[in-house]
């Protein structure tokens, strides 16, 4: 990632995730470990629930937590584990999700992070 953890960390965090993955207006999160958060993605037409609580923060390095959709994760509560590592060239962002019922499930997210992420980056490439 181009940025730096300290831009990224809110971009995971807080309302910040409406500029790059959300659908605004949609979002409730609070940066506590176990606060629930709540928000919406739009694909298709279609909402997205996305629901879950933070396990683990330490500002500006990890975010995990809970991550629970319908139709991504079949309604189980899988873990998402963000790991930002400061880098010459911006972050090193290592992500982690684990806890699907099954394995297209899994795939389904294997195969949909990385085009997530690299939205992620261009977004917060270009200027704000």
């Amino acid at each position: 990632m181009s940025q730096p953890p300290e831009v990224l960390y809110p971009a995971w965090t807080s309302e910040e995730i409406s500029r790059w993955f959300a659908a605004p207006g949609t979002v409730r999160m609070k940066a506590e470990v176990d606060a629930p958060y709540y928000f919406e993605t739009r694909f298709d037409g279609q909402r997205h629930p996305h629901q879950g609580r933070f396990l683990r923060l330490e500002t500006n390095r990890l975010v995990e937590m809970t991550w629970a959709t319908e139709a991504g994760t079949q309604g189980a509560e899988t873990v998402l584990t963000i790991e930002l590592i400061p880098a010459d060239s911006g972050t090193l962002l290592r992500l982690h999700h684990a806890g699907f019922r099954d394995e297209e499930s899994m795939l389904g997210h294997q195969d949909a992070w990385p085009m997530v992420l690299e939205r992620l980056d261009q977004l917060y490439t270009g200027p704000a």
